[in-house]
């Protein structure tokens, strides 16, 4: 892995060069900002029974569903379309150091819009009048949260790079691999018929990867171990069909 450094500083300048960072950036801290004030706003009319910070994180997954797409799909698959991907690998650098070197950037740079936005909660607390409105539990929770998920999410946004030479295509799926993992297992969590007693193997997993209870979780100060390995091996396992899939269009190309 000597490689990975180097390749991961050039990701990262070549992520700061581009367009889609760009649109990212300010599609993302333009949502949240409105998201923020409308949340603020409902306070100001009446008193909640949660924190803001705490309602804020719960949309966590507007943003992924625009970000992570808008992040990954072009780091494997605009390679594959020009043909440099065959290039890069006839050098001393082996297939895994090129995809874990273009997922860490991305991750750098999703963790880094994210971070922006404690410039909020700054301004907040800096002008709010009412101590309650800044609960540092939810706020350290949230960021916990978007941080640890944020693991599995980039990497499946890189494995949705690799399996198309578009651009275009590889977010589209990059986005329905999202959309299924963060509401397919609410979705399951809810049908009668994994009540059954011969399902119940299939419910308890379908429980375990209930992506909304986790974040529920996080929130409350509770980091169960179970869910931390939950998203390492997901994330893992997401990288070795990317390093698969890369290696495979390679032999057949």
């Amino acid at each position: 892995m000597k490689h990975f450094l180097t390749i991961l500083s050039h990701e990262v300048r070549m992520l700061l060069v581009s367009t889609n960072t760009y649109i990212a950036a300010v599609a993302f801290l333009s949502l949240m900002g409105f998201i923020f004030t409308g949340i603020l706003e409902d306070y100001s009319k009446a008193v909640q029974d949660v924190s803001p910070a705490s309602v804020f994180f719960q949309l966590y997954w507007l943003p992924v569903f625009f970000m992570v797409p808008l992040l990954t799909s072009k780091c494997l698959s605009e390679e594959r379309r020009l043909g440099t991907i065959e290039t890069l690998l006839t050098t001393p650098v082996t297939t895994a150091e090129v995809v874990l070197g273009k997922y860490a950037a991305a991750y750098l740079l999703y963790i880094a819009f994210w971070g922006s936005t404690s410039g909020l909660f700054y301004i907040l607390k800096r002008f709010a009048g009412d101590a309650r409105l800044i609960d540092p539990g939810p706020i350290v929770g949230g960021y916990l949260f978007v941080a640890v998920s944020g693991l599995l999410f980039v990497a499946i946004g890189v494995f949705a790079s690799s399996l198309s030479r578009n651009q275009s295509v590889a977010g589209i799926l990059s986005l329905t691999f999202l959309v299924g993992i963060i509401f397919g297992g609410r979705y399951l969590g809810s049908v009668s018929w994994l009540d059954r007693e011969a399902l119940a193997p299939l419910k308890d997993a379908v429980e375990y990867a209930q992506i909304n209870q986790h974040f529920q979780d996080f929130t409350r100060g509770v980091v169960d171990t179970r869910e931390l390995l939950f998203y390492v091996s997901g994330t893992v396992l997401a990288l070795i069909f990317s390093v698969l899939s890369v290696e495979a269009k390679l032999l057949h190309s």
